[in-house]
C-alpha cells in the first residue's frame, strides 16, 4: 500500500513538473494537446464550411457581372464605349469606402455571426434587385451598393480566422477559404451557362436577369444561416467547454507571446488603427496585395478571354471552369505545404513567374492549345492570395484592434486596383489584350519586389528579438503593460510569461 502511495506521489510530481516545464517554455501540456485536437476539430466543421460557403456566393454575387455581358445585359441596357467597365469598377469604390470602418466597428461589437449575417442578407437583396436595372445609371447604382455591402465580409473574415487559429494552421484555412472565390469562378459560370440556356426569355425575363435573381437569393438564405449557425469567438461559443476555452485562449496567446485581448476602452480601436498605420509592414503588404489584386484583374474579363478561341457564349463560359478547377485543389495542396514547412516568401514568389509565363503565352499565341493551356498558368496569381492574407496576420500579429485595421486597410489598398484595371482591358487590344497583361506582368514584379523587402524586415526583427533575448534587456512600458496582460490570463507569473515572449519569431 505504501508503495502504491509513493509510486502515485512520485507520478503527480512528475506531471507537475511537466507542466511547469511547458508553460515556463511556452508549451501546451500533453492534456491541453489532447484537448487542442478537438477543438481545432470543432471549430473546422462549424465554421471553415460556412465561411467557404459565403465566400462562395461573394464572388458569384460580385463577378456575375463578367457573365451577364454574355447574357445580353450591355444590349439590354444600352450600354456604349466604356460605361460597362465604370459598372465594372464602381462597385470598388463604395467597397473601399467601408473596409476600415467596418473593421473596427466588427471588433467593437464583438458579434461576427450578427454582424457579418446582416450584411450578407443586404449584399443578397441588392444583387437579387439588380434584375431591375433598366439603363446605364442603374447598373451603376446596384455595383455601388453592392460594393458597400459586401466590405465588411472579406476583412472581417480574415480577421475573424485569426481570433480562431494560430499562424501555423491559418495558412491552409485560408487556402481553404479562398478556395470559395475560386470554386465561384467555376461554379458561377456553369449556373450562367445554364441559366443561358435554359432561362433566357422565361416569363418576359432576359437570361442576365434570371441570373442576379437566383444567386441574390440564395446569398439572403445564406446570410441567415450564418446568424444562425457561426459562433463568435471562443469566450462566448457555448458548445465549448470552460477547459477548451481555457485552452483556445491559451494557444493564441502563446502563438503570439501576448494575449488575443485589446485594452480596455474604447479608444483601442482608434489607437490600434494609428498602431497599425505607424507599422511599415502595413504598407509592404498593402502594396504587395495592391499588385497581385491588379494582376489578377483578368478574372472580371475571363468569359471574354475564352470568347477569343472562337466558341459561343455558352462553350466560353464553360471553358472558364477548368482552370478555376485546377486552382482551387492546387491551392490548397500550396498553402497546406507552407504551413507546414513554416515558410511564406517563397510560397508568394514562384506563382508570380509562373503567372509571367501564363501572359506572355497569351499575348503572343493564336492556337487555341497554347492560349487554352495559358489560362492555367496566368491562374496561379491566385495561389498567392491564400498565403498572403496569412502573412499578414503572422506579420501583424497582435493586439487585435492593430490586426483588424491593417487588414481593412491592406484590402482596402488591395481592392483599389479593382478601380483602374478595367479599363485597360480596350476592346480594341483584343484578342491578344497585351497592353493589359503586360501590366499584370510589371504588378507581379513590383510585388515580388515587396516580399524580398518584407522578408528583409522581418528577418531584422527576429534578430532583435533575438538580440533582446540574449541582453535580457528590459522592456518599456508598453511592452511591459503586454506581458502583464498576458500574464493574467494565462495564470503565471511574469518571468515565465517573460520566457514565453522571448521563443516568438515572425514567420518568414
Amino acid at each position: 500500500m505504501e508503495d502504491h502511495t509513493v509510486r502515485d506521489a512520485e507520478l503527480a510530481e512528475k506531471n507537475e513538473t511537466t507542466h511547469q516545464e511547458a508553460l515556463h517554455h511556452g508549451k501546451l501540456t500533453a492534456d491541453e494537446l489532447e484537448i487542442e485536437k478537438k477543438l481545432r476539430r470543432k471549430i473546422d466543421i462549424r465554421i471553415m464550411p460556412l465561411v467557404i460557403l459565403v465566400y462562395l456566393m461573394n464572388y458569384i454575387d460580385r463577378n456575375n457581372y463578367a457573365a451577364a455581358r454574355l447574357q445580353g445585359l450591355v444590349e439590354d441596357l444600352h450600354l456604349v464605349g466604356d460605361q460597362y467597365q465604370v459598372g465594372l469598377s464602381i462597385l470598388f469604390v463604395g467597397y473601399i469606402l467601408m473596409q476600415v470602418p467596418s473593421n473596427l466597428l466588427l471588433n467593437y461589437a464583438g458579434r461576427p455571426s450578427w454582424y457579418l449575417g446582416f450584411f450578407i442578407i443586404a449584399w443578397g437583396l441588392v444583387s437579387a434587385l439588380t434584375c431591375l436595372a433598366t439603363n446605364y445609371a442603374g447598373i451603376v447604382a446596384c455595383r455601388f451598393f453592392l460594393g458597400l455591402v459586401e466590405a465588411p465580409f472579406f476583412p472581417g473574415v480574415l480577421f475573424y480566422l485569426s481570433k480562431w487559429y494560430t499562424k501555423e494552421e491559418l495558412s491552409k484555412r485560408m487556402a481553404m477559404f479562398y478556395s470559395g472565390s475560386l470554386v465561384s469562378g467555376a461554379f458561377g459560370n456553369l449556373i450562367a451557362a445554364g441559366i443561358l440556356s435554359g432561362l433566357a426569355g422565361k416569363r418576359g425575363l432576359s437570361a442576365w436577369q434570371w441570373l442576379y435573381i437566383i444567386e441574390g437569393s440564395i446569398t439572403i438564405f445564406v446570410g441567415l444561416v450564418v446568424i444562425v449557425v457561426l459562433p463568435d469567438f471562443p469566450d462566448t461559443w457555448k458548445s465549448l467547454d470552460i477547459e477548451m476555452k481555457r485552452v483556445a485562449n491559451r494557444r493564441l496567446a502563446l502563438d503570439a507571446a501576448e494575449v488575443d485581448v485589446d485594452e480596455a476602452g474604447g479608444m483601442s480601436q482608434i489607437r490600434g488603427m494609428k498602431l497599425a498605420f505607424q507599422d511599415p509592414k502595413t504598407y509592404m503588404l498593402a502594396l504587395a496585395y495592391f499588385c497581385i489584386t491588379g494582376s489578377s484583374g483578368f478574372q472580371n474579363f475571363f468569359p471574354t478571354l475564352t470568347r477569343t478561341l472562337g466558341y459561343n457564349n455558352t462553350i466560353s463560359l464553360l471553358l472558364v471552369a477548368p482552370p478555376y478547377i485546377f486552382m482551387v485543389i492546387y491551392s490548397f495542396c500550396h498553402c497546406y505545404v507552407s504551413d507546414h514547412i513554416g515558410n511564406r516568401f517563397w510560397f508568394l514568389t514562384y506563382p508570380a513567374f509562373i503567372a509571367i509565363a501564363g501572359f506572355l503565352i497569351f499575348m503572343f499565341t493564336d492556337s487555341f492549345g497554347p492560349r487554352y493551356f495559358s489560362f492555367f498558368l496566368l491562374i496561379f496569381v491566385f495561389a498567392q492570395n491564400g498565403v498572403i492574407y496569412a502573412w499578414i496576420s503572422n506579420a501583424i500579429p497582435r493586439p487585435p484592434a492593430k490586426r483588424a485595421a491593417a487588414l481593412a486597410f491592406i484590402n482596402s489598398v488591395g481592392n483599389s486596383a479593382s478601380i483602374w484595371t478595367p479599363f485597360t482591358y480596350w476592346p480594341s487590344s483584343g484578342p491578344h489584350y497585351r497592353p493589359a497583361l503586360g501590366i499584370c506582368i510589371g504588378l507581379e514584379v513590383l510585388a515580388v519586389i515587396c516580399f524580398v523587402a518584407l522578408r528583409f524586415t522581418l528577418q531584422r526583427q527576429n534578430k532583435r528579438l533575438e538580440a533582446l533575448e540574449r541582453m535580457g534587456g528590459d522592456l518599456d512600458e508598453r511592452e511591459a503593460k503586454k506581458l502583464e496582460k498576458t500574464a493574467e490570463v494565462e495564470g503565471i507569473d511574469i518571468r515565465t510569461a517573460r520566457e514565453m515572449q522571448k521563443g516568438y519569431r515572425y514567420m518568414l
